[in-house]
């Protein structure tokens, strides 16, 4: 993991975005939506995002692909989240979401924010995140 750093998404990562994304919504539940998507689609999802401020999409890179992505949105339409992160998931169990969101909630630090969502590991009972991060675990299902 000493390889990977953590940045600003830039527009030329959107395709491996939503590729990412499109294996969630094909294969977990976790992103409440049930068709895989474009990245033209998803410019406008993409467009949202700041340098600065609450809304913001951060990558992780590793060896120059992008094995996970954080951000934050406006409130929209899918009230079940705010705030997404997803991992490919050859990045699944090597600590890349933690990593993910420890650099997300640094990047926040001193804004308002309230972080309220449900992390959901495909495989293998992956829990350390919330814990790691310090979380409050309210239930599980």
């Amino acid at each position: 993991m000493s390889g990977i750093s953590i940045g600003i998404a830039e527009h030329g990562d959107l395709a491996r975005i939503t590729e990412i994304y499109n294996y969630c919504v094909l294969n977990t539940p976790v992103t409440f939506d049930v068709e895989a998507c474009t990245s033209g689609r998803r410019e406008p999802w993409f467009r949202q995002f700041g340098a600065t401020g609450r809304h913001r999409l951060l990558v992780a890179e590793e060896n120059g692909v992008v094995p996970g992505y954080v951000g934050a949105t406006r409130f929209r339409p899918k009230a079940a989240h705010e705030t997404t992160i997803d991992c490919a998931f050859e990045a699944v169990g090597k600590g890349m979401g933690r990593r993910l969101c420890g650099a997300f909630f640094e990047a926040l630090r001193g804004s308002t924010f309230i972080f309220c969502g449900g992390i959901y590991a495909a495989e293998r009972g992956q829990q350390g995140a919330p814990s790691a991060l310090q979380v409050r675990d309210c239930g599980r299902v």
